[in-house]
């Protein structure tokens, strides 16, 4: 009987030290048909059934020669070696042959897709829905995928899903070199998160302390983040924007919620969010009593509003109440005024 050396497809010329026993003790070297290049590796075509005290060399878990082996040595995967598929299938998809679709795609024309997978995940962690959760990062790593591979056919300044990878790695083994050259101490979250964004303003040679945030981000939470970056410089609250204006008033808003440790943007979803199913509830309920539920005038969206609160919903209106960041609202959805 021979042993098979089950070598992995993903990672290509690479055999297992497990195999190097039985590679020199072996009567022949032979390999399957799907093997390319078997020559490379010293072996022989299989032609029928193996002699015995063969190796025969496979990267086909179903050939019948691995049902009929004597030992099975299989390639060991490091985890992720299933990014490896990823990039080959986008490697094909933008290629010659591929998808006329997705060969068409430039950064611009993507960018949709990349702030609407971002948010689909979002949804999901909110919901605590792992199936979507699982799905929608996948939806996530294809718009870095896919960057990667435009970004490598440019051809001025290519670069490649290697080169996003390792700079990626560079980085979080900068910003931790308590963990990676054990050259200093940090021992609370708090003090890493200070000593992260001091080892990035000395990477990235900032000269404010508003730069590098991201002014394409929503606005609430970018005027969070500039609250937050600010107060870190030791920026008086006084100072942050106030005045007439909505937008002046919003912003004090979201500089109140930030200061107080109230992540606004997050507070602000939740309550859309259970507004918007209170919507569909009451929109259900008018439909159920007859009504055409697109067409309903104050009084019909009254009575179905106040039914979906006595059913205990709790998400409608309420009497005006603070927050506990100076603002009050005619009507609030839920324990938070929107």
């Amino acid at each position: 009987m021979a042993t098979v050396v089950l070598l992995s497809a993903r990672l290509g010329a690479v055999l297992p030290a497990a195999a190097v026993p039985a590679l020199r003790s072996a009567t022949a070297v032979l390999a399957t048909a799907e093997l390319a290049d078997p020559a490379a590796w010293g072996a022989g075509p299989l032609v029928g059934d193996p002699p015995a005290g063969a190796v025969v060399l496979t990267t086909d878990a179903a050939h019948p020669v691995v049902a009929a082996a004597e030992a099975v040595i299989a390639t060991p995967e490091p985890a992720g070696a299933a990014l490896l598929d990823a990039v080959a299938v986008m490697d094909r998809l933008r290629s010659p042959g591929g998808c006329p679709w997705d060969a068409e795609q430039t950064h611009a024309s993507l960018l949709q897709y990349l702030v609407e997978e971002a948010y689909e995940l979002y949804e999901a962690v909110e919901d605590g829905d792992r199936p979507a959760m699982r799905e929608e990062l996948g939806d996530v790593l294809l718009q870095v995928l896919f960057h990667a591979r435009v970004a490598a056919e440019d051809a001025t300044d290519p670069f490649d899903v290697d080169a996003v990878a390792g700079d990626l790695v560079a980085k979080l083994v900068g910003r931790h070199p308590h963990v990676f050259a054990g050259s200093e101490t940090v021992d609370t979250a708090e003090r890493q998160q200070h000593r992260w964004e001091e080892l990035k303003r000395a990477e990235k040679q900032r000269e404010s302390s508003v730069d590098g945030v991201p002014l394409g981000q929503p606005a609430v939470a970018l005027a969070a983040k500039l609250t937050s970056r600010t107060a870190r410089a030791g920026f008086p609250a006084d100072l942050l924007p106030a005045g007439p204006g909505v937008g002046e008033e919003l912003f004090a808003l979201a500089a109140r919620a930030k200061l107080a440790g109230v992540d606004p943007e997050a507070e602000l979803r939740a309550a859309a969010r259970r507004f918007a199913e209170h919507v569909r509830r009451a929109q259900r309920a008018a439909a159920a009593s007859g009504a055409d539920a697109h067409a309903l005038d104050g009084d019909a969206w009254r009575a179905a509003w106040d039914a979906v609160e006595a059913d205990g919903d709790g998400a409608g209106r309420a009497q005006p109440e603070s927050t506990g960041l100076g603002v009050g609202s005619a009507w609030c959805v839920g324990r938070e005024c929107s």
